[in-house]
């Protein structure tokens, strides 16, 4: 019975540690750097492992980018207050972001203003932070 009990546990185990294993880190954000990006939606996936926010903006030639955030899961970021139907395309957005640490135009969202002027976090343990002071 013992022999039985322990197989059942190291089953049990393999599964959730395939999960932990599948799930990526957030490493490939400088969680060191914070930058700042204005846009237009594109689009706000609303899909489970993590929500994406993507945005067009224009770079230093005035040529429109695409730029893509990655958040919290969709649970997370319905506690700290975002919808599906929060953005929608051709809203105007500020992101507050760690950008990917190869150059990408992207990063790990920290924060959003919204056309309303509301600021929101990732998730509820993830709030916007405060604003920086002024100059």
């Amino acid at each position: 019975m013992k022999v039985k009990q322990v197989a059942l546990a190291g089953i049990a185990l393999s599964f959730v540690a395939g999960t932990a294993f599948a799930h990526h880190s957030f490493a490939m954000f400088d969680g060191e750097k914070m930058s700042v990006q204005e846009g237009t939606v594109k689009e706000l996936e609303w899909t489970n492992p993590h929500v994406w926010l993507h945005i067009v903006a224009p770079d230093e030639t005035g040529r429109a980018r695409d730029w893509g955030f990655e958040m919290q899961s969709v649970a997370a970021a319905s506690s700290g207050g975002w919808r599906a139907n929060t953005l929608k395309p051709g809203d105007k957005v500020v992101i507050e972001f760690h950008p990917l640490k190869d150059g990408s135009r992207g990063g790990e969202l920290v924060a959003a203003t919204l056309p309303d002027g509301r600021r929101l976090g990732s998730s509820s343990t993830r709030p916007a932070p405060a604003r920086p002071a002024a100059r």
